[in-house]
């Protein structure tokens, strides 16, 4: 049986990052990179409401 090299977890994903990048080319990673950093708060924002941060913006203060 041939043996298995183990691959750290950089070499994995660099190698992950190659196929991706052959698969769905460099724009891919700018457009994804672009969507990063609007996500998380208006997302939450649209779903839950403005309420929603005051209400466990109270939550905190009680503690």
């Amino acid at each position: 049986m041939p043996e298995t090299k183990k691959m750290s977890r950089a070499e994995a994903g660099r190698k992950g990052g190659q196929t991706t990048k052959k698969r769905y080319g460099d724009d891919f990673f700018g457009k994804i990179g672009r969507m990063g950093g609007k996500k998380g708060g208006e997302t939450t924002k649209q779903r839950y409401g403005i309420e929603f941060y005051q209400k466990i913006g109270r939550k905190g203060g009680s503690r």
